[in-house]
């Protein structure tokens, strides 16, 4: 098991504040790695020749759960990861006529690349939450670790690398882990980072405690209710009316006297109204009757 490593921190008064949070104990800067031979590191002769005798992909992938002890239902999504990223490469092996010293190096490079990206102890009878070596991006470096691990096994020189695999091998598992496992690596970098949780309280010092609601209580009993709130509540009386402004004498003269300009501007308005539709009216009359006669001259 792994304790988590939690951290608290108490101020004195006149306030109280508490911080606990749960941070993985792993160095926060990516670290360098150095590459070292990894055939049968992880998966020896015997489990070699397990995974050999498979048949279908889905048969190889219960045997890999079952040599490497991880299951991808009870343990989580993390290890149904796992599963799909070693199987496929154990099944690309084969497709390209790995033999098995072959196949297990290259699980053996994958699985050290991915603990480069994630961190942790692996593998254990029963694996705690793996903790990431680094939040921070360290796709470079991972990057990098992985072709040194590969050159270790593409070039004979004892006791550094070993000629295991070929040129044109050494292409395709490059190619390969390239279009898999480095083009999803921000997936299983979060998928990988464990979050952190921060639990903030705050306590000040010289008030009451907040009494809790009818709400938090029913939740923290489990639905008993308290005699004191099983009661019939009270019927509920009017709040008080609130005491008379001592403007109040004011504003109701200000509002009638207002009151009363208004009705004499209204009646002014309507008068003038009045009298301009009445001059109006005359001034149509008259257009309507038309001219009078005009009075005949006398000839000389």
């Amino acid at each position: 098991m792994c304790p988590p490593c939690a951290d608290e921190w108490s101020f004195p008064s006149p306030t109280e504040l508490t911080v606990s949070t749960v941070c993985p104990s792993s160095p926060i800067e990516p670290q360098h790695h150095e590459a070292q031979i990894c055939m049968w590191k992880y998966l020896d002769v015997h489990s070699m020749d397990l995974i050999n005798q498979t048949r279908t992909i889905e048969e190889m992938r219960g045997v890999l759960a079952e040599v490497l002890q991880l299951d991808g239902g009870a343990q989580g999504g993390r290890a149904a990861i796992l599963l799909d990223l070693y199987t496929h490469a154990l099944w690309f092996g084969r497709e390209q006529g790995f033999t098995p010293e072959q196949a297990s190096a290259l699980f053996s490079i994958l699985h050290d690349t991915h603990q480069a990206c994630t961190g942790g102890a692996w593998p254990a009878p029963n694996p705690c939450p793996v903790p990431a070596e680094t939040p921070l991006p360290n796709l470079d470096e991972c990057h990098s670790y992985f072709r040194r691990l590969l050159l270790c096994h593409c070039v004979r020189h004892p006791p550094f690398s070993i000629d295991l695999f070929s040129p044109w091998q050494a292409a395709a598992v490059e190619d390969y882990v390239q279009n898999t496992y480095f083009h999803h690596f921000k997936l299983y970098k979060f998928a990988f980072t464990p979050q952190v949780r921060l639990d903030l309280t705050l306590r000040y010092v010289g008030l009451p405690q907040p009494v809790p609601t009818p709400g938090e209580v029913g939740q923290a009993g489990e639905g008993a209710l308290t005699p004191e709130l099983q009661q019939e509540p009270e019927e509920e009386t009017s709040p008080p009316a609130p005491p008379e402004s001592p403007r109040a004498p004011l504003r109701t003269y200000i509002k009638e006297e207002l009151g009363r300009a208004l009705g004499a501007a209204r009646q002014d308005l309507l008068e003038q109204m009045r009298g301009s539709e009445q001059r109006l009216g005359a001034r149509l009359a008259q257009l309507e009757q038309g001219p009078g006669p005009h009075p005949r001259g006398r000839k000389k």
